[in-house]
């Protein structure tokens, strides 16, 4: 089954420290839901392993990520896949564009993923907002890594 997701996200810090903190592996591990653990091997590759829920069904994903086309500090296009053994696996493509604006950095993102085995069974209007809940948990706990801004008087 494959899916497709868009979104946006305003982080409230300047673009360079969104884009380092976006390459941490200890803020990502913090940051992704059920994340067990989270590690980057070389300049571009990540493995991980994570808790996931999806319906009824529960199961223990190891991944990789891998990053191409990097231009720090403004994007890159992240490719994974995951195992869950008898749950089904997942595939995906994610288009990350970081963006100054005056309120920080925009972050826009495009994901497209294949999803079999049991998971698939689900039908893409659950896996959808499994997905939706994801991303936003993800940029709700990235945004509260990040120092606070200091309130200027008017």
């Amino acid at each position: 089954m494959a899916t497709t997701m868009e979104g946006t996200f305003t982080v409230p810090a300047a673009q360079e420290l969104v884009w380092t903190k976006l390459n941490d592996p200890e803020v990502l591990r913090l940051c992704i839901s059920g994340c067990d653990s989270l590690e980057k091997t070389s300049a571009t590759h990540f493995v991980a392993t994570a808790k996931m829920r999806v319906g009824p069904l529960r199961t223990t994903v190891r991944g990789k990520l891998d990053l191409y086309d990097v231009d720090a500090p403004h994007g890159c296009r992240i490719v994974g896949e995951g195992e869950g053994g008898i749950a089904g696996f997942a595939r995906g493509i994610a288009d990350v564009r970081l963006f100054s604006v005056p309120e920080g950095t925009l972050v826009t993102y495009a994901v497209e993923a294949t999803v079999g085995g049991r998971l698939s069974h689900f039908g893409g209007k659950l896996i959808n907002g499994v997905a939706k809940r994801m991303a936003d948990g993800f940029f709700a706990n990235f945004a509260a890594t990040l120092p606070a801004r200091p309130v200027t008087a008017a």
